[in-house]
């Protein structure tokens, strides 16, 4: 039978509180829904999805393992693990661009997002980054600080900037030598003259000057995630740490998606400069740059499963989620297999998701049941950005209205599938609108934006009943799960297993056999 994936981006699941975006929302659907024997909590944060213990969730790694049928060890994870085990500080590529460093006099450059957040970035991993550069006497390492306000409360850039001047006091080496927000130099939306700014003031020097690190925060009405590039001088006004002839530069971000556009702009700016690039994990770049830690194998998921069976798959999401529906779900693989189509909804309008937190989710409903009238479409997969995309702006309103949105456009999909005898799975991939609100270092509350620990629901609505669902699923069940439905077994390299304990044709089966049997009896009790 032919069925619907529905990813609700940042669907969370807390009780209800002070903060709590979806339970103050009106969503009567949503709320049927959760409240019924077809639903369940499952597990998206942690070791649940191959994440350190008490890591919050993500759009990457919960559809990877929404494809992949199994936990995957993170790149955060990976990291870390090359970092206990000794073998970062004996790289072979890191001891060579060091000591090829040593030797020309040249400067160490670390780029990357400073906070504890786990989504993009460990501030941890620069920690221990300093102290390789110091144990192999790197003549100077400028620090190219990126203020976050989105996986951390807003308000913390401060905090976290202390944290890197005291690791750098610690090492023995480093000096923080620009400063700038995420809004900047992690921009995903395509606005170069964003990265643009952020790009020259690690490379060049350019930007707003400042005589200390502290200075590059003096506007206190602007978010963390918008600190304007900021360069710190010497007492003469000199940019301290702009990238020189032969120096070395290293983005110590784990995630791609968000820091490649800044390293692509980079790696062209510099391609005179004789610079060495580095990563600290594999990045999806036009340049070619070498990572110092290499990723999980994440094949033999639901996208390889479909293919081998030709099974037809259509794929939607806005803009911001596209990537997530295709590239991420299917375990990191860019290819567009002959068994699937794309759809990608975009619109001309500027997103401002405070003013218009329904976003395109007309279109994209609209794109859904289109593809579920099709008997050729063998199953959707669809993201609903709104929840995730609105709540990290951490205004609780708009969450509020963009819930609302969802609610009515999965009531729509949820009715055409009903319609055309579909199955509907519908799960989230993090927490995030459930949590708005976190104590600030002062302890007060501040709007929150980020993601959480939380389990995400998961609803599974099919035309023959209720299923019996277990209690102790997470996201790898999603894969083994769909496949049963459509009447094939799991992938081989699947260690997730169906959410049920019976498949809703199993357990309509047995209703049936039990019924006809009772009515058997009740004929014979009757007969003359």
């Amino acid at each position: 039978m032919n069925g619907i994936l529905l990813v609700l981006d940042g669907w969370g699941h807390a009780p209800p509180g002070e903060g709590n975006a979806l339970t103050a929302a009106v969503t009567p659907y949503l709320d049927e829904l959760t409240s019924s024997p077809a639903a369940t909590l499952v597990g998206a944060s942690g070791e649940a999805v191959g994440l350190l213990p008490g890591t919050v969730g993500n759009s990457e790694i919960g559809h990877m393992v929404i494809g992949a049928g199994r936990p995957l060890p993170y790149d955060s994870v990976l990291v870390q693990q090359a970092i206990d085990s000794g073998a970062l500080a004996t790289h072979p590529l890191l001891s060579e661009v060091c000591a090829r460093l040593v030797s020309s006099g040249g400067a160490l450059h670390l780029v990357g997002l400073c906070s504890d957040g786990q989504i993009h970035a460990n501030i941890d991993h620069l920690r221990e980054l300093l102290t390789i550069a110091d144990a192999r006497a790197v003549p100077a390492v400028w620090i190219h600080a990126i203020t976050d306000g989105r996986d951390v409360a807003d308000g913390t850039a401060a905090a976290y900037l202390d944290r890197v001047e005291k690791f750098a006091a610690e090492a023995g080496i480093g000096r923080v030598a620009t400063v700038v927000g995420r809004g900047y130099a992690l921009d995903k939306s395509g606005n170069l003259d964003l990265t643009r700014a952020a790009m020259t003031a690690v490379a060049d020097g350019g930007g707003a000057l400042v005589q200390q690190v502290r200075d590059a925060l003096a506007d206190g009405g602007v978010s963390d995630e918008w600190i304007p590039p900021s360069v710190v001088t010497d007492q003469e006004g000199n940019p301290l740490g702009a990238v020189r002839q032969g120096d070395a530069v290293l983005f110590t971000n784990f995630r791609s998606d968000r820091i490649q556009q800044l390293a692509d702009q980079l790696v062209s700016h510099l391609a005179s400069r004789d610079v060495t690039v580095l990563s600290l994990a594999r990045y999806d770049t036009a340049a070619e740059i070498p990572p110092l830690v290499d990723r999980a194998d994440a094949s033999g998921g639901l996208a390889d499963v479909l293919e081998s069976h030709g099974l037809r798959s259509v794929r939607i999401a806005e803009r911001e989620k596209f990537e997530h529906v295709t590239y991420y779900i299917n375990g990191r693989d860019a290819r567009v297999r002959d068994v699937e189509e794309h759809v990608r909804v975009v619109t001309d309008a500027a997103p401002d998701y405070r003013a218009r937190p329904q976003m395109n989710l007309a279109e994209v409903t609209a794109a859904v049941t289109d593809a579920a009238r099709r008997p050729d479409v063998h199953l959707v997969v669809a993201n609903l950005a709104n929840i995730d995309v609105v709540g990290h702006t951490g205004d609780n309103a708009a969450t509020v209205r963009a819930a609302e949105h969802t609610d009515s456009s999965v009531r729509r999909i949820c009715e055409v599938a009903g319609e055309t005898g579909r199955w509907v799975l519908l799960v989230g991939d993090h927490g995030n609108a459930e949590q708005m609100l976190r104590a600030g270092p002062d302890g007060e509350s501040r709007p929150y934006g980020g993601h959480t620990t939380n389990p995400v629901p998961l609803v599974l609505l099919h035309p023959s009943g209720a299923p019996d669902l277990r209690g102790d699923g997470t996201l790898a069940d999603v894969a083994p799960t769909v496949l049963e439905l459509l009447g094939h077994a799991a992938g081989e390299g699947m260690t997730g297993r169906p959410i049920f304990n019976r498949s809703p044709v199993d357990a309509a089966l047995v209703d049936l056999v039990n019924h006809q049997a009772e009515n058997s009896s009740s004929n014979e009790e009757n007969a003359p």
